[in-house]
């Protein structure tokens, strides 16, 4: 193989003529050489902007460790793609983050040295070349002459000549052909499924396991796979009495049918809106919207009034958030970003009662308070400090308790896609200790009567059902209210399904939802 094939590590062990220069970028001296008509050289030799964005953000992501769904609008807005261009590098970045293992096994059989051996940057590359190639409506051509293109443009001209001959082997199958030969043989179902679907075979195995656990037919996996890797519409929630979907719903968005005041849009870049910038509608999936508004509505037990039954603690709770009158004090523990907490914000403000939003990290809380910036500021008060501290420092405080904890995000791969590539399961037996310390410390902070809203966007019952079981095992003042049954109070229409065995469950391939867990826990008097 000439030397524009071999790797950055080969040439710069070789001796050769190829260098790089001040801007890192490779330079072959070489002699001159001749090329046929579709010889690298004679591609394009500049970056089109929507696939120097999607290149930026795989490289952002493997090299920074960056989530790609922080990049995109950023690198969106700094290179001015229009609507049509930013959907484009939108469905590009997205589309060869999610199906990376996929792609990788397809390179394996193109490409004469393992895929590590490759430069980083080189392998981005041929991951957008091949997404082009084989899932997108793009001539092979096109997909050819821009991926050559872009290399040239912004890693230099060694590799070219590898980038082109590997994509015109990737070129001579279609998808379905290529799967087909990458399972050929294969009786291992995980096995087939993880190549088929670009999941880690371990996810596999856990979302089987997830459907099982709450009380669905393992067969819905593939379906389940599926929805994963669809591209997900964005979902937005104007806030109650604060907000309004009309400007929304004037460039292109459309009601949405699971729940009041949300909207699907196309996407596009949303902070165009005067209404988003402003902090009144915002970007959230509506599984999230459910589960914040299950809380405001699920039922305290009668007591005492609220107006005249509650304890000092309570009192003090209502002094730290700068309570209104004697209304309800409610607690968002883990805050951050601060997106649910906008909604509990709203909804509070409409009740008369008063929000604590904590976060641990700093800059995460400083999100918390922008989040919040759109709901009138004696309703809310923002904590930095554990979570893990409140339910002692605070006891019976609380008449509702939204606790959303850390967790390995196995419900919303569709949304975060290249996180299914980062998680492994060692993050599930890391979390557990820290998820169950948090949902001590919010049952000891509501009052009796009060509701704990025990919330992850992962389905895995390691994470949910078990954690659950541990807190009510441990306690007899405890009690699980029907989840579903206040899940489709809150929804349009009900009869979302999402009930099972008092827990909530909503799945992608069902509701068309991240996949959140809900249980509702009371405190008895």
């Amino acid at each position: 193989m000439s030397d524009s094939g071999r790797s950055s590590d080969q040439r710069r062990g070789g001796g050769g003529s190829t260098r790089r220069n001040a801007q890192g970028r490779e330079r072959n001296r070489g002699p001159q050489r001749s090329f046929t008509e579709s010889a690298p050289s004679q591609r394009t030799r500049r970056a089109d902007p929507a696939r120097l964005v999607a290149f930026e953000v795989l490289r952002a992501v493997a090299a920074e460790d960056a989530y790609a769904n922080l990049v995109l609008p950023t690198r969106i807005r700094q290179h001015g793609l229009d609507r049509r261009d930013a959907g484009f590098a939108t469905e590009l970045s997205y589309g060869a983050l999610r199906n990376q293992g996929t792609y990788d096994a397809i390179l394996a059989r193109c490409v004469d040295r393992p895929l590590d051996k490759l430069d980083p940057a080189v392998l981005d590359a041929l991951r957008i070349g091949v997404h082009q190639l084989v899932a997108m409506r793009v001539p092979a051509h096109a997909a050819l002459d821009q991926t050559v293109g872009l290399a040239r443009a912004v890693i230099g001209a060694g590799p070219s000549a590898l980038i082109n001959a590997v994509l015109r082997k990737v070129a001579a199958r279609s998808l379905d052909e290529w799967l087909d030969e990458l399972v050929a043989g294969e009786q291992d179902e995980t096995r087939v499924a993880s190549v088929r679907y670009a999941h880690p075979e371990w996810i596999v195995r856990a979302l089987r396991q997830s459907l099982v656990a709450h009380g669905r037919p393992v067969g819905e996996i593939n379906d389940l796979l599926e929805a994963d890797n669809a591209a997900p519409v964005v979902n937005l929630v104007a806030l109650p009495g604060l907000g309004n979907l009309d400007e929304a719903l004037e460039n292109g968005a459309v009601p949405g049918e699971l729940v009041e005041g949300s909207a699907l849009s196309s996407g596009g870049d949303l902070g165009r809106l005067e209404s988003v910038r402003s902090g009144t509608t915002r970007v959230q999936d509506v599984g999230s919207q459910l589960v914040a508004r299950a809380l405001a509505a699920a039922s305290l037990d009668a007591g005492p009034s609220l107006e005249t039954g509650r304890d000092e603690n309570a009192a003090a709770a209502g002094a730290e958030t700068g309570e209104r009158g004697n209304g309800e004090a409610w607690l968002d523990l883990c805050a951050g970003p601060g997106g649910k907490a906008a909604l509990l914000g709203a909804l509070a403000n409409e009740r008369g009662a008063t929000l604590l939003a904590n976060e641990p990290a700093p800059h995460r809380a400083k999100l918390v308070s922008q989040a919040l910036s759109a709901v009138p500021s004696e309703v809310w008060t923002v904590r930095t400090g554990d979570g893990r501290d409140v339910g002692s420092e605070q006891p019976a405080a609380f008449d509702r308790v939204l606790v959303d904890v850390p967790c390995s995000g196995l419900g919303a791969l569709r949304r975060r896609p290249e996180s299914r590539w980062r998680r492994t399961p060692k993050d599930l037996a890391d979390l557990g200790p820290l998820q169950r310390e948090l949902l001590n410390s919010a049952l000891a902070a509501v009052r009796p009567g009060g509701v704990v809203a025990y919330v992850t966007c992962s389905p895995h019952p390691a994470e949910t059902t078990a954690v659950v079981s541990d807190a009510l095992r441990k306690r007899d003042d405890l009690e699980l209210l029907d989840a579903g049954s206040v899940l489709d109070a809150v929804s349009l229409g009900g009869g979302l399904g999402a009930g099972h065995e008092k827990t909530a469950q909503l799945w992608p391939h069902v509701h068309s939802t991240d996949a959140m867990f809900l249980a509702l826990i009371r405190r008895k008097r």
